[in-house]
């Protein structure tokens, strides 16, 4: 006789990772908080050393045509690329008159006896050079080449500066050069740093007060930035050691540890509160806030670290800096995140839960109402917001890359008073010489006929104003002088060289015409110096961009295929983050190369863009504005889940999600802010460029463009072919947060039992 029909026992079903990790924050808590203030104490002993560790960076690439001329120079030669000079302007006369010409000399002796300095010259003891002296005859140059690394030269050389400015009975003295006005940027940048310190933080305490209404979240949304910036100075601490970083990294993983401290933290408290509004106890709305919001903290920090770690594929210190800053950055906010914040937010309970508001908030039915409005009608407001879009971005069809000077510095800074001096008042400038290399050419006597012969070949080019070869100087075709002593210089057993000093404007408007013309009366030569040196570094920039372009976008659509499962919600994201890119090059060339808004935002434009800039800025922006992207469509997806319903996912993932995404806008786009008002220009386009960007993205275009764009396609946004839908459900990226109620019991007063579904019309997030 057959026993009973026993039911079948299931195991248990093992909960997803971020879901059990949410139960051990919770049950860990102490553990947690302390081991988190652990890690904060340890990363301010070793991020208080940081700053002295970052170096100096200059404008080449490795391994490229002028960086091997500059090195064969100074092996065969004991000559280079000089950096520095001094000023010598005499109190009467010219510079021609013998008192003035016996101090000139002096500074010139006083300076090559100074540790450092590898090589000096003058205009007195380069024969009278006519490229040394103002067209007024009232001043004239001293130049110099510093020893050691760039670090080391600029570091000697802030020694150096202050002793070598001078006003005496006979001449003034000032310095100028291009290691004195980068080395003043980078000082500049420091005290930017310290000042943007000042601001940040209180600014974005009160700008979190006003999101929160309690004291207690946003100090403890503060803390989690200020454990990102002070974790992520010291792990640039520790890859100094390994590597170079940049001074500037220091000022990127300020605003962005921060920024997305700020951001990641916001979207962990702000689920904690819906979670507690919804009658979860604290340790069940700990564990859901994990699962669900950490989720999206994780997609989003990989996408930003795949935008940034982008960068490294340049072959550059300084751009890669700022990648190495980056990163660390999105991983010390992540860890904050989702290990330190749900540990505290476990110890604090309810004291971080929203305010009782005595009528119901408007924020998240507008954005519902929004949402609704924008899909009603698509075309009537997708149409103009997209017009509105396309014409900020329109400028940026006439961008211009160029080569940085010291318009980079504020006008009233020393050496870009120094350097404007010389561009008005001398015909060129010899710290720009163009150094042309003839291998297997010697530099003797039974050579001086074909020496002559291409020395005056480069003077006929156009935008040249003068050549400097063993046999003499020429210019416009014609010999100017005569062979002096300095002439030796070009005197090498295999090789010999010429500098051709071009003219201002021709360094200004046509310095890869300048270099091709010289390549081609040169055929086989080797071309170094400044303007060859920025050459290589810009082409080599722009060289890589396509790689780097598409890797990125390939990432960033393979990640959010494998969160969403669509084909279509990737590819939109990927084109609205690209039409804010265009906005963001739009309004870079229209303030900073066309000049306008520059007496208002006080800086001088120079008519062009120096590229790794606007290149880190869209690796960096696209990233963030990704986080904006992951954010929204996790909630959307969601809702789509658990409904089916296209149009009311959408209204309610923007209705929960808006609010959210514009306090985090802010409180970024205050944070990128602070360099806005920064004389160094670098910073000042990074400040305005992200503010624009951060703050459009996350208004109009959420606001406008993804309702319209997700109502316009329909159920066609979940679609993708059988065979992706497969691969998706076998290695998609999803934490199956609860959507649909809690597991089990909810400790509530007066309730119990499993929540149901939440309507549509509830109240959403309110942060």
């Amino acid at each position: 006789m057959n026993g009973p029909v026993r039911p079948e026992v299931r195991p248990a079903e093992r909960p997803p990772a971020l879901r059990r990790w949410g139960r051990v924050t919770a049950g860990r808590s102490r553990l947690l908080v302390w081991a988190g203030v652990a890690l904060a104490v340890l990363g301010l002993v070793l991020a208080a050393g940081t700053m002295d560790r970052l170096v100096l960076s200059r404008f080449e690439s490795p391994g490229s045509e002028s960086l091997r001329t500059r090195a064969a120079l100074e092996e065969e030669f004991g000559t280079g690329t000089p950096g520095v000079l001094l000023m010598v302007t005499a109190e009467r006369g010219t510079v021609d008159e013998a008192a003035v010409a016996a101090e000139g000399r002096a500074l010139e002796q006083e300076l090559a006896r100074q540790g450092g300095v590898a090589e000096v010259a003058s205009y007195w003891s380069r024969g009278n050079s006519p490229v040394m002296r103002s067209t007024d005859g009232t001043r004239a140059l001293v130049i110099a080449r510093m020893a050691g690394t760039v670090t080391e030269a600029r570091t000697r050389l802030a020694e150096l500066s202050p002793a070598f400015t001078r006003d005496g009975a006979v001449v003034s003295v000032r310095v100028g050069g291009g290691d004195e006005v980068f080395r003043q940027a980078a000082e500049q940048a420091r005290k930017d740093f310290l000042r943007a310190e000042l601001i940040v933080f209180p600014l974005v305490l009160l700008l979190l007060f006003a999101v929160y209404r309690r004291f207690s979240a946003a100090f403890l949304t503060l803390g989690m930035g200020l454990f990102s910036v002070i974790t992520s100075l010291a792990l640039l601490r520790g890859i100094t050691y390994a590597a170079d970083v940049s001074t500037f990294a220091a000022n990127l993983a300020l605003v962005m540890g921060i920024g997305l401290g700020v951001d990641y933290s916001l979207f962990v408290i702000n689920r904690f509160r819906e979670e507690l509004l919804h009658g979860r106890s604290v340790a069940e709305s700990v564990e859901e806030a994990v699962a669900g919001a950490g989720r999206t903290v994780a997609f989003s920090g990989l996408t930003v670290v795949l935008s940034l770690g982008a960068l490294l594929l340049f072959p550059f210190p300084f751009l890669r800096s700022f990648a190495y800053a980056g990163i660390a950055t999105v991983l010390t906010s992540v860890f904050a995140a989702l290990v330190v914040l749900p540990a505290a937010l476990a110890r604090l309970g309810r004291r971080v839960a929203r305010r009782p508001a005595k009528a119901p908030a408007r924020a998240a039915g507008w954005w519902h109402g929004t949402a609704l409005r924008m899909m009603r009608r698509p075309l009537l407001y997708g149409i103009p917001a997209l017009v509105l879009l396309l014409g900020l971005a329109s400028p940026a069809l006439g961008l211009t890359f160029g080569l940085p000077d010291e318009r980079v510095l504020p006008a009233d800074a020393s050496s870009r008073v120094v350097q404007q001096e010389i561009r008005d008042g001398f015909a060129a400038e010899e710290m720009d010489a163009i150094q042309v290399l003839r291998p297997g050419r010697p530099g003797g006597a039974g050579n001086g006929a074909s020496i002559e012969a291409a020395a005056l070949g480069l003077s006929r080019i156009s935008g040249i104003q003068q050549v400097d070869a063993l046999t003499g100087s020429y210019s416009d075709g014609r010999k100017i002088a005569e062979p002096n002593g300095s002439a030796a210089r070009f005197a090498g057993e295999r090789s010999t060289w010429y500098s051709v000093v071009a003219t201002h404007r021709g360094l200004d408007r046509d310095a890869d015409r300048l270099l091709s013309d010289i390549r081609a009366v040169a055929p086989g030569a080797q071309i170094g110096g400044y303007p060859a040196e920025l050459q290589d570094f810009r082409n080599e920039l722009t060289d890589r961009l396509p790689l780097v372009f598409g890797l990125i976008l390939t990432a960033t659509f393979l990640v959010l295929f494998l969160m969403t499962g669509s084909l279509l919600l990737p590819a939109k994201a990927i084109l609205l983050n690209a039409l804010s890119m265009g906005v963001m090059a739009g309004v870079l060339v229209w303030i900073f190369q066309e000049g306008h808004l520059s007496g208002l935002l006080g800086f001088t434009p120079s008519g062009s863009i120096e590229p790794s800039i606007p290149i880190l800025m869209f690796c960096t922006a696209f990233g963030l504005s990704m986080d904006y992207e992951v954010f929204m469509l996790s909630r959307i997806k969601e809702e789509y889940d658990r409904t089916g319903d296209n149009a009311a996912a959408v209204a309610l993932g923007l209705e929960r999600g808006g609010p959210l995404i514009t306090s985090a806008a802010v409180v970024l786009a205050a944070s990128f802010a602070t360099y806005a008002s920064s004389g160094i220009v670098f910073l000042k386009m990074l400040g305005i460029g992200m503010v624009v960007v951060i703050l459009l993205d996350a208004t109009l275009i959420r606001a406008v463009l993804v309702p319209v764009s997700m109502r316009l396609a329909g159920r066609g946004n979940w679609w993708a072919p059988a065979p992706l839908r497969a691969l998706h459900a076998r290695f998609g990226l999803s934490e199956n947060a609860s959507t649909s109620g809690p597991a089990g019991p909810v400790s509530s007063a007066g309730s119990a039992g499993p929540a149901g579904p939440r309507p549509l019309s509830g109240p959403g997030v309110h942060v």
